[in-house]
C-alpha cells in the first residue's frame, strides 16, 4: 500500500487596496476570503458573517461602488481595487443620512443585517436618487432579515432616498 502525503500550499501573496480611503497592503493565503481580512485583519468588524456562503448579504460592502458579497469575493481579486465597508461611510460624529434614516424609520432590531441592509441601500442611492418600489424590493433582494419584516427597512430606504440627494 503506498501512503499519500497532502501537500499544503502556505506561500502567501502581497496584495494593496484601498478600504474605507486609507491604504492597505497586507500579505494572505491565496485561499483567503475577503470578509475574513476585513474583519481578522484589519478589525473592520462591521461586516458581518452569517451565512458564508451568499445567501443573506450581511457581509455586503461596495468594491470599486459595485455591491459584493465579501464572503465570496477572495481577497486576492481585490489587489488595487477601494473597497468600502459600513465603517466607512460615516464619520466619527454624525450618521450617514442611510443610517440615520434607518434609526428613524424603525429599520433595525437586532442589527445583525443591518450593515448589509444599509451598504445595499448605498449601492442603489449611489446610482438611482429616486427609486422605485421594485428597485428598492431587487436592491434589498440579496438581504436577510428575521426581525423586522421589511416594512421599516422599506420605509428607511425610501426616507433615505430624499435625505441623501
Amino acid at each position: 500500500m503506498v501512503e499519500s502525503k497532502a501537500t499544503t500550499v502556505t506561500k502567501k501573496t502581497t496584495i494593496s487596496f484601498t478600504i474605507n480611503n486609507t491604504p492597505v497592503t497586507i500579505q494572505v493565503n491565496p485561499t483567503a476570503r475577503l470578509v475574513d481580512i476585513i474583519r481578522n485583519e484589519l478589525d473592520y468588524t462591521g461586516t458581518k458573517i452569517s451565512c458564508g456562503i451568499g445567501r443573506c448579504g450581511a457581509c455586503s460592502i461596495l468594491i470599486n461602488g459595485t455591491l459584493a458579497n465579501s464572503c465570496l469575493v477572495m481577497a486576492y481579486q481585490v489587489n488595487g481595487s477601494s473597497i468600502t465597508t459600513i465603517e466607512g461611510i460615516f464619520d466619527e460624529d454624525t450618521l450617514h443620512p442611510i443610517q440615520q434614516a434607518f434609526l428613524e424609520e424603525g429599520g433595525f432590531q437586532c442589527g445583525y443585517c443591518t450593515p448589509g441592509m444599509i451598504m445595499a441601500t448605498k449601492a442603489l442611492l449611489d446610482k438611482e436618487s429616486d427609486p422605485s418600489d421594485a428597485q428598492i424590493k431587487t436592491a434589498l433582494s440579496g438581504n436577510l432579515c428575521r426581525c423586522t419584516g421589511y416594512g421599516g427597512i422599506i420605509r428607511a430606504v425610501k426616507k433615505a432616498a430624499i435625505d441623501y440627494q
